[in-house]
């Protein structure tokens, strides 16, 4: 494998930079040369946090470059729409999102409209053939009363279907080092998404 890119976005409080630092961690425990960025936004007041991970051979840039994602993993539908250009079909990007809507406070004040999952899909259908919707939040919730892990059922999601070509043991790995005291619960969330049909 030369290279992979992944985008990583959600909203502050969502996790999204814990995912980009567990993946870029893990390639680097697999033996692929790391870059990755974080642009903030208004992280911890519910701004957008793209988070940009390539691994491979050899990584001079740590910015994905619009169309050229082979992965977008994306905690809210909303951003992956504002992700999208990130994605194209001729690069065979894959969207992952999870379907639990964190409506912003432009559409909640403003009385904007936030546009439905169908909405969304058929928008991202014009930068990818795969576009994947999982109600991680709502399984997550219903096994740990918190929706905090939906990110790691997210991660586990995409690697046991392969779209992240890292192994689960280097992540497993990660996890326990960055979070000792949740481990037990995010090894079980990880194991879940994994076996997510």
């Amino acid at each position: 494998m030369k290279e992979f890119n992944i985008v990583v976005i959600g909203i502050g409080g969502q996790g999204a930079l814990t995912l980009g630092i567990v993946i870029a961690e893990a390639a680097l425990k697999q033996g692929y040369d790391v870059r990755t960025t974080e642009l903030h936004g208004l992280a911890q007041r519910g701004g957008s946090i793209p988070i940009h991970v390539r691994f491979g051979k050899k990584m001079y840039t740590a910015m994905v470059l619009e169309g050229e994602a082979d992965l977008v993993m994306s905690l809210e539908p909303l951003e992956a729409l504002r992700s999208a250009y990130y994605g194209s079909k001729q690069h065979k990007t894959v969207f992952v999102i999870d379907n639990d809507p964190v409506v912003p406070l432009s559409v909640s004040v403003l009385g904007e409209k936030y546009p439905s999952i169908e909405e969304i899909e058929k928008d991202l259908k014009d930068f990818s053939e795969k576009v994947i919707f999982i109600n991680a939040s709502d399984i997550v919730k219903k096994e740990t009363g918190s929706d905090i892990a939906a990110n790691i059922y997210l991660l586990g999601y995409v690697v046991g279907k392969g779209l992240l070509p890292l192994k689960e043991k280097y992540i497993l790995e990660v996890m326990q080092e960055l979070g000792p005291k949740y481990f037990e619960t995010n090894k079980k969330i990880f194991e879940m998404g994994t076996k997510h049909k």
